[in-house]
């Protein structure tokens, strides 16, 4: 098990070395072997194909820490997943904005559903309509994580997280604040 994280994490590091430079449409699975001077046999041997590999940059990094972290609540998390982006923007600012059957954007979209669901499972009166509202949730998110790693003038993770919270919080009462006064319990 270790030579096959080695082998996977030195192909991840040829990817993303490969990334910084050459758009991801031009990157061939030669290239990434080439770079890290293993075979094409040892790529395949573990990844699909170069869109495997960019999920699973994200899963070892990010989504396998999950368990051993201590959440004390979504803002926690959201903050968490939002420093690893910023401080791993170079590549992520890249990666989120390849389409496509396994793309990592669609990948990330699924763990976010994921996520969403397990979070927000008591918030909705509506149960019916539970996967509308993750969904929009889900693409609200990712919309407004890819503008900002884009932004060449990208504002620090604690920065955007203070502004998305005061954005949905401000929101939420608003909205509150409009309903009948029987209505808002």
């Amino acid at each position: 098990m270790a030579d096959s994280n080695i082998t996977k994490r030195a192909l991840a590091s040829a990817m993303k070395e490969l990334m910084a430079s050459v758009p991801f449409s031009k990157i061939s699975v030669g290239d990434i072997c080439e770079k890290c001077e293993m075979n094409r046999k040892s790529f395949y041997y573990h990844f699909r194909d170069k869109y495997d590999l960019v999920n699973w940059i994200f899963n070892s990094e990010f989504i396998m820490r999950i368990p051993s972290k201590m959440y004390s609540d979504e803002w926690d998390f959201i903050s968490d997943i939002c420093t690893y982006f910023y401080d791993n923007r170079a590549f992520y600012s890249k990666a989120l904005l390849i389409e496509g059957q396994n793309s990592f954007l669609e990948y990330f979209k699924d763990v976010l559903v994921a996520i969403l669901n397990e979070y927000m499972k008591g918030y909705f009166s509506n149960k019916e309509n539970q996967d509308f509202y993750i969904t929009f949730y889900t693409d609200a998110f990712v919309a407004s994580i890819v503008r900002w790693l884009k932004d060449k003038n990208c504002m620090p993770a604690e920065q955007y997280v203070v502004l998305l919270r005061s954005c949905i919080e401000d929101l939420a009462v608003k909205i509150v604040n409009t309903l009948p006064e029987n209505a808002r319990e």
